[in-house]
């Protein structure tokens, strides 16, 4: 290893300014900012390719300067493109945290953009043998490593937004590339882009659909961890973090042209209303456990940034090998900085992924007060974009469905569960009551509206809607994990056939029970998400984790009409339109509002909510019709209230239209076919 006083030193940068962060060009050159508060010594390593393929050259410059643990300077002559890291000297001591290796280079974790890949994981190792007891490597990592690129301003988003409420917001979850990637009518180079999501092809299914927001899989520059890297796989989805400012390179039609790109399709879906929220990661790196590389954090500032246990070992509370220490102030001025410069992008809002580790400092208790969270809530500028949670995190302590503060949503996944379970016939309709109503028993003690909770069935992590009705059992052998990833939680169901069936009842009853589903899902009082595809009817072959299934399996097919669906897509469109009739989506119902309809034709009473074999439930709200579910096996009598009413809805027909919109008869008895849902209007 090269030592402090051995390395080769061009000349020490001038001081600077020490805010903000990262790399910023000024009328001479660029000024740098770095956090590591541990280090001897930092040094900028400008770097310039080798046109034969071998080491990039490299000139290292020392920055002198250090002010609140960062380390800063000016260098005269720099412009956009220039391709740089950092190289920090100090102490190696795993057991105690410190892992700075100068062998290794490292990526600015403020770099707006990112260039390259690891391309050989033993050179990116810190440690040569063990990675506690072991020595540091002195192994040279550049040209193995990624370069953060030297950028110039942020593109200026416009000021309008589509800002639509939060009552009145329809998420979509969508994977950039592969939302577009088979998408027959775009140019090929625009396929799995950014540009592609912005191209009016794409804008338009989603205006006739009638979401309103897409919720983009991350988009942060990341990288393969080294569990996939040393079995020749990849990481698909994207929650493996490298820079949390930069957009990720992969998704640009033209190389290094990813952050206008980004800017541009932000920009499209807003001329068409459509709002555009991004999955966030600021629970874990793409470093992974001690074992891991040493990329970017680790090597600047790790015991700054992640969480160590006593013996210098990665606390993981997050699944994924470290964890970002919340209480640091180093993660949080990363994370609001990250935030706001995405928001200047245009982002309406964040979903942040495993976020209960941000109300964990330390890794220890939740606290929804916890200083990282309450700093976003605050921000100024992040306060009017939807803040979303996904309240749990990999242990039983960071499970908190409904323990979030008052700005935030949350992913309710009691309501995803109490659904699928009352659709396969597991449940009673007790729960579901709550759900079908905005769980305020969640949500209303906090201060909250029905549309903190987000209400969803499906998402990228479990089964398509059409596994859900189609598979028992998880697939994920093409994972290479032997089939142990994935959750076994499924609570799904396949109507005695495990996958495909030619079967036309077995298809009919999936189809039925599908429909059924989302026609809860997009009528509950909530924020409904839907993941993209689900109205195409696809399948991931019975792959419940295809994180790393960049293929067909986990592309959007949009070659024809949906196979097997007929009208699904028509299904959803017509449902979202009914959603827009229906009362009560800005504010909890009282007791009065609501009138809760047995099948006999009577209110419920206390027996019914107990019944766990009760099978069918109808809501009638003031103003607002009778919405009746039947998850029963078998057909079912339903005698109508003495109101008068017309079909506005059937889920058992293909596209929802009812076969009649006759005014029907107050007090007659309809026939209910199994798991159906009926909406029935007022006269």
């Amino acid at each position: 290893m090269m030592l402090p006083e051995e390395r080769t030193v061009v000349h020490a940068a001038p001081a600077g300014p020490v805010f903000p962060l990262g790399a910023h060009l000024t009328a001479s050159g660029a000024r740098f900012a770095v956090t590591s508060s541990g280090a001897d010594a930092v040094e900028l390593c400008l770097l310039e390719p080798d046109p034969d393929g071998g080491p990039p050259a490299e000139r290292r410059i020392e920055l002198r300067e250090r002010t609140y643990g960062v380390w800063h300077g000016e260098v005269a002559g720099l412009d956009t493109g220039q391709r740089y890291g950092y190289r920090v000297h100090g102490r190696y001591e795993p057991r105690s945290g410190l892992l700075t290796n100068p062998a290794k280079l490292l990526v600015d974790p403020y770099a707006r953009r990112i260039t390259g890949r690891l391309t050989d994981l033993d050179a990116a190792l810190g440690y040569a043998g063990d990675p506690l007891t072991g020595p540091a490597s002195n192994r040279d990592s550049a040209g193995a490593v990624p370069l953060s690129v030297l950028t110039g301003p942020a593109p200026t988003a416009p000021a309008a937004r589509p800002d639509v409420p939060w009552a009145d917001t329809v998420v979509y979850e969508l994977h950039v590339r592969g939302f577009t990637r088979n998408h027959p009518d775009l140019p090929p180079h625009l396929r799995g882009t950014y540009l592609g999501l912005a191209h009016p092809a794409v804008t338009e299914h989603l205006c006739r659909l009638g979401v309103t927001a897409v919720q983009l899989l991350p988009v942060h520059a990341y990288c393969d961890e080294p569990g996939l890297l040393r079995t020749g796989r990849h990481n698909y989805w994207g929650y493996a973090t490298l820079g949390f400012l930069a957009p990720h390179a992969g998704y640009a039609s033209t190389p290094g042209g990813e952050v206008e790109e980004f800017a541009t399709m932000v920009a499209a879906l807003h001329a068409c209303g459509i709002e555009v929220i991004l999955d966030v990661v600021y629970n874990h790196t793409c470093e992974g456990g001690l074992d891991g590389p040493t990329l970017s954090m680790r090597g600047l500032d790790s015991r700054a940034y992640y969480v160590h246990g006593l013996d210098g070992r990665m606390v993981d509370i997050t699944g994924c090998g470290n964890t970002l220490d919340a209480g640091s102030l180093t993660v949080a001025r990363l994370v609001c900085d990250s935030l706001r410069h995405w928001a200047g992008l245009g982002v309406d809002g964040f979903r942040f992924d495993l976020a209960s580790a941000l109300g964990r400092p330390h890794a220890g208790g939740f606290d929804p007060n916890a200083g990282l969270l309450s700093m976003i809530a605050a921000d100024p500028v992040l306060a009017d974009r939807k803040l979303i949670a996904e309240p749990w995190d990999a242990t039983a302590e960071g499970y908190r469905v409904g323990g979030f503060g008052v700005q935030w949503a949350e992913w309710n996944g009691r309501y995803r569960d109490t659904v699928r379970d009352f659709w396969r016939g597991a449940v009673g309709v007790g729960e579901l009551a709550s759900r079908l109503t905005g769980s305020s028993d969640l949500y209303a003690g906090s201060g909250r509206r029905p549309w903190a909770s987000v209400n969803f069935v499906t998402a990228h992590d479990g089964f398509t809607l059409r596994d859900l009705v189609s598979y028992r059992d998880k697939h994920n052998l093409a994972n290479g994990e032997h089939n142990r990833d994935g959750t076994d939680d499924n609570r799904s169901q396949n109507f005695g056939v495990e996958g495909d069936s030619t079967d036309a009842g077995v298809t009919a009853a999936r189809l039925g029970t599908a429909r059924a589903m989302l026609a809860t899902l997009l009528l509950s009082t909530g924020t409904p998400m839907l993941t993209a595809g689900d109205e195409r009817w696809r399948t991931q072959d019975g792959n419940n984790n295809a994180y790393c299934a960049d293929g067909p399996v986990s592309w959007l097919d949009w070659s024809g009409p949906e196979p097997e669906a007929g009208g699904l897509t028509a299904f959803t469109t017509l449902v979202l339109r009914l959603r827009r009739t229906v009362p009560g989506r800005d504010r909890f119902f009282r007791a009065e509002d609501v009138t809760w309809w047995h099948a006999e034709g009577r209110p419920f009473d206390d027996r019914d909510w107990h019944d766990a074999e009760l099978r069918t439930l109808g809501i009638q709200v003031a103003g607002g019709g009778l919405l009746i579910l039947h998850g029963g096996a078998g057909p079912v009598g339903y005698r109508l209230p003495r109101v008068a009413l017309r079909p506005a809805l059937d889920t058992g027909r293909p596209d929802g239209e009812p076969a009649a919109t006759a005014p029907l008869i107050p007090g007659s008895v309809l026939a209910i076919p199994p798991r159906t849902v009926l909406l029935l209007s007022e006269v």
